[in-house]
């Protein structure tokens, strides 16, 4: 299986500047990989850095030690090296993201903001809102809610809005923190059906699944973090 994403050595402190610049430890000498096929489960008590991590594998965060390589292209990139160019085409073209949170611009309809990652790939606008469309029915998310934004919608409806969104694209990477959070038992269960889908096509996957049912049935192994020696006590 051709691995997508590694990280060595990786570590992140956050200085804690209104607190005397005191250094809070949340990750420390991360090594693992991902491959295509494989669907990781970040594990650990909370404050081990699941979250933290996830971030620093997209980009949002820059890391303080190590380096995360990611194949894009078919090309290794180094993260942390790229230019913020670099980082926003990858992220359009190969890494996916779905945060707990959906964050839009308000009164877009639903079906534009879930077709908007293949506009972006160069999708035309009636096949990228019929693939939209096709996802959004399997999440049985009622069709007269399409073209409303989904800024009025329950966490649940907004939550299958994001999934949409983050799949559609069918990216190589995915990154999801916590995708079925605020879905009841029915729903999660159509959530896990794609996620399943998109790592059987071949995505590499990485995600925090605090529902235990929903981790058993998608991972393929899991990935344990530990709190790092010293951040209990730069937490008191």
């Amino acid at each position: 299986m051709q691995t997508m994403i590694e990280t060595r050595g990786l570590a992140k402190t956050f200085t804690l500047h209104q607190q005397g610049g005191v250094q809070l430890p949340v990750l420390a000498d991360i090594d693992f990989s991902v491959a295509r096929g494989e669907c990781v489960a970040l594990a650990g008590p909370s404050g081990a850095g699941k979250s933290t991590l996830l971030r620093c594998l997209y980009g949002n965060y820059l890391s303080t030690g190590g380096s995360v390589h990611i194949r894009h292209d078919d090309n290794w990139v180094e993260l942390g090296k790229a230019s913020p160019r670099e980082v926003l085409v990858m992220r359009r073209h190969t890494i996916g993201y779905v945060s707990q949170f959906l964050q839009v611009i308000p009164r877009v309809a639903t079906l534009d903001i879930v077709a908007e990652p293949l506009r972006e790939l160069g999708v035309g606008a009636e096949e990228a809102r019929e693939r939209a469309a096709v996802l959004l029915r399997a999440l049985q998310l009622p069709a007269a809610l399409w073209q409303l934004p989904p800024a009025t919608f329950s966490g649940g409806e907004q939550q299958r809005v994001n999934i949409a969104r983050g799949l559609i694209a069918e990216k190589p990477l995915l990154l999801l923190d916590e995708p079925t959070a605020s879905l009841d038992a029915d729903n999660a269960e159509r959530v896990a059906q794609l996620i399943d889908a998109a790592r059987l096509r071949g995505a590499a996957i990485i995600g925090i699944f605090h529902d235990v049912a929903i981790r058993n049935r998608l991972a393929t192994r899991c990935f344990p973090l530990a709190i790092p020696q010293g951040a209990a006590q730069c937490a008191h």
